[in-house]
């Protein structure tokens, strides 16, 4: 079973996945390391300064790392990125989090203003989620708003529907009225 823990940069997606890969029920890939440690990319952008991935290359890179698991071919792979809601999945889980603490950690990890701006204008907007559901449909989607939860309690949260445990859940949490606070 492949999974996709996604959501906007600064929602807790890396720290959430690395308790629960600890636990050994499943096998974690970062999927922004896979991207910069074999160049997966097509090129940059430079208005966001940042890569462009190839996610044709990196559905590649997974299958074949997939293929290479054999002796743990029962244990989910959990992809984990911004991006992984692009890739053919059986289960997508959303995290979310308030724009104004999103934004408090996007500031704190010293990301430029702009990047700010437009990461907590697309969690207000439900950018992620809404791409989710398109690619994946409503049965596949799980959100989970991470705001105010501790790391295990989301790694629990994941957990869970990866073990088909929690019902998918797509719409359950809105964050438009920040909007009409800028």
């Amino acid at each position: 079973m492949r999974v996709a823990v996604t959501g906007t940069p600064g929602v807790g997606k890396t720290t959430a996945t690395e308790r629960l890969a600890a636990r050994g029920d499943c096998e974690v890939v970062h999927l922004n390391e896979v991207v910069r440690e074999n160049d997966l990319t097509t090129g940059v952008d430079a208005a966001r300064d940042s890569a462009i991935a190839d996610l044709d290359a990196i559905e590649e890179w997974l299958a074949a790392h997939e293929g290479s698991r054999d002796d743990r071919a029962d244990v989910p792979l959990v992809v984990e990125s911004h991006l992984a809601h692009r890739l053919p999945v059986d289960r997508a889980v959303v995290l979310r989090c308030h724009p104004e603490t999103l934004e408090r950690r996007l500031d704190e990890r010293g990301e430029p203003p702009a990047t700010v701006r437009e990461n907590t204008e697309s969690e207000a907007l439900d950018a992620i989620l809404t791409e989710a559901v398109d690619r994946h449909g409503l049965g596949a989607v799980h959100e989970i708003d991470a705001t105010d939860r501790h790391p295990d309690s989301v790694a629990d949260a994941i957990g869970a529907a990866i073990a088909g445990e929690r019902e998918p859940s797509a719409g359950t949490v809105a964050f438009l009225d920040h909007l009409d606070h800028r």
